[in-house]
């Protein structure tokens, strides 16, 4: 049987010289990064007054409703925007619908009861060492907080305050608990129902590994915020939701406007080539279904259940069509899992360089605004799987 990652006969990870000195500067650069632009008057503050980015969309839909606005104006774009543009002071170029479910009006909510800097510096503080957390459990050693905040694709989340830290401690947490306390996994995947399209393979999974107490618990936390958001904003909400949904997606997904060079798909990779919608979507449906079948063999069979949660995490990313930059927060959580199978099988060098290319990969988007984030997921999805085959042709290294 696999050591629990709990427990003390773990392997403990060391980390090399080199490693270390390259995550330390990793760390500082993009500190350096963060407060240079905002001196420089990029980041938060422009000689104009806060500059519009994701988080204002938080904001704002959180303002709109402890004003008492009719929590369906959220999903009137014209109206949001406007009342983005009141949070910020000024008028902006392009905009930033809501376009998630109401359950998340709740978090919004609770946000705005704080002026808008404040309630960045709280949320972006708060969903951080959640994540941070959350990777640091995943090693079980403090390098893991060295690697989580080297980990290059924390940046675009910082800059624009999104909800890719809380989506990936949700993610990391539930799958950390799901062995040991399934019924705390299950309402932490749950709580990740605000974000559905990165949850959409956990009832495939926990069907597959049999983790009933788990599926009981996410499905009751996923009625429950549902109810406390009808409670909370009423059934007009979800209404507006709905119709507002299939408008986003074309927007996004037919009309372009999110722009294919940001999108981190091989939908929207087949659109920047010239392919049409068509050929995006039976490429994209094609990869789905063959990523739901390796996860359902993976999580049947007898492989560690470290590769099976960092065969999920990667999984997610790859089904989605909607996937930006600041969701690959969550590949973290996958690289964090493969290490700890690297290291239980007794070489972990393979994995190390591929990790390190992965995050080279996220590290110059900003300079190449191409989707290299597909290929950094890719890349980690073949290191998976080229475990998941050795720990089946290994009988002593099987989860027993």
């Amino acid at each position: 049987m696999a050591p629990d990652p709990a427990s003390s006969d773990w392997p403990k990870i060391q980390l090399g010289s080199r490693v270390e000195l390259t995550c330390f500067a990793l760390c500082v650069a993009q500190a350096v990064y963060l407060l240079a632009s905002l001196m420089q008057g990029n980041w938060v503050l422009d000689a104009d007054g806060l500059i519009a980015t994701d988080f204002v969309n938080i904001w704002s839909a959180g303002h709109q409703i402890l004003v008492g606005d009719d929590p369906a104006a959220v999903y009137d774009v014209q109206l949001h925007k406007n009342a983005e543009a009141v949070a910020l002071g000024h008028e902006f170029p392009g905009e930033y619908p809501w376009l998630y479910p109401p359950t998340f009006l709740l978090i919004a909510s609770l946000l705005a009861f704080l002026p808008f800097i404040s309630a960045y510096a709280v949320w972006v503080a708060l969903t951080f060492a959640g994540y941070v957390a959350s990777v640091r459990a995943i090693i079980q050693q403090r390098a893991g907080i060295l690697l989580a905040c080297a980990y290059p694709g924390i940046l675009s989340n910082l800059i624009v305050g999104q909800t890719g830290f809380l989506s990936a401690a949700l993610f990391g947490g539930s799958l950390l608990m799901l062995q040991r306390r399934p019924v705390l996994a299950g309402c932490l995947i749950g709580l990740l129902s605000f974000k559905p399209h990165l949850g959409i393979l956990f009832p495939l999974v926990l069907l597959a590994g049999r983790h009933w107490r788990a599926m009981a618990a996410a499905v009751a936390t996923t009625v429950l915020f549902v109810l406390a958001s009808c409670a909370a904003v009423g059934m007009q909400a979800w209404s507006a939701f709905f119709q507002a949904l299939p408008v986003a997606s074309r927007t996004a997904l037919v009309e372009g406007r999110a722009d294919w060079g940001k999108l981190q798909s091989v939908f929207a990779v087949t659109r920047l080539l010239g392919g049409s919608e068509v050929l995006g979507w039976t490429l994209q449906l094609a990869l789905a279904l063959a990523v739901a079948i390796v996860l359902y063999r993976l999580w049947r069979g007898r492989v560690s259940f470290d590769l099976k949660a960092a065969a999920l995490a990667v999984g997610a990313l790859l089904v989605t069509p909607y996937l930006f930059l600041y969701d690959l927060v969550l590949l973290a959580i996958a690289m964090a899992f493969l290490i700890r199978a690297a290291v239980a099988s007794g070489d972990a060098r393979p994995d190390a360089w591929g990790i390190g290319c992965a995050s080279l990969l996220v590290l110059v988007f900003p300079f190449l605004k191409a989707p290299v984030g597909l290929a950094a997921v890719l890349l980690i999805a073949c290191l998976v799987l080229r475990r998941a085959v050795e720990m089946r042709s290994m009988p002593a290294l099987r989860q027993a």
